[in-house]
């Protein structure tokens, strides 16, 4: 079957959250393959631990492309410890050149507690507005929600959960099983 007749893995939404000195990334639980749901309790949102240096990514799109992309990072923090911005150009820019980066489909929402950035296939290392990041095919109403709520007395956790549960109820492709991890600098 060619590529372009394949109904392809949907759906997924990725936040991220920084407010009051911590970040918190939440990603939903559903893998789709065209209408149908093959799975309903992944985990997209991940810790990594590269040389003691915690950062929380979370992704979007396929899943084996994800992983490598997670793998590069892991090593891209190692080599730059402590320097997530640099490690994610660094990331960015290979993702751009080389031939066999440039097939991965997927992005990435990472932080290390107190910077946090979308990572995307085209070169990009986005550092978003408002605190507020998400990704993946229900990302713009959780987008929506959260940005609604950033400024109420709700914490990051509360207004991700709340962004997500918003998300699920409107994006087929999103469901209700959240993963959620929270990272502050002060760990």
């Amino acid at each position: 079957m060619a590529r372009e007749e394949f109904p392809g893995w949907h759906g997924t939404t990725i936040i991220g959250v920084r407010k009051g000195g911590e970040v918190v990334v939440a990603g939903d639980g559903q893998v789709s393959l065209g209408q149908t749901v093959i799975k309903g309790t992944a985990r997209k949102v991940r810790r990594l631990s590269p040389g003691g240096y915690d950062v929380v990514a979370g992704f979007a799109g396929s899943t084996a492309d994800a992983f490598a992309l997670l793998e590069r990072l892991e090593a891209k923090l190692e080599a730059t410890p402590g320097q997530l911005q640099r490690a994610s150009v660094e990331l960015a820019k290979d993702w751009r050149t080389d031939k066999y980066l440039q097939k991965l489909e997927a992005m990435l929402i990472v932080t290390d507690g107190t910077e946090l950035f979308v990572i995307t296939g085209a070169g990009d290392v986005l550092e978003p507005e408002h605190g507020i990041a998400a990704i993946g095919s229900g990302g713009n109403y959780a987008l929506a929600a959260a940005r609604g709520m950033i400024d109420s007395d709700r914490d990051a956790e509360a207004v991700a959960r709340e962004a997500m549960a918003i998300a699920s109820d409107i994006c087929v492709y999103t469901n209700g099983n959240l993963t959620v991890e929270r990272i502050s600098k002060e760990q």
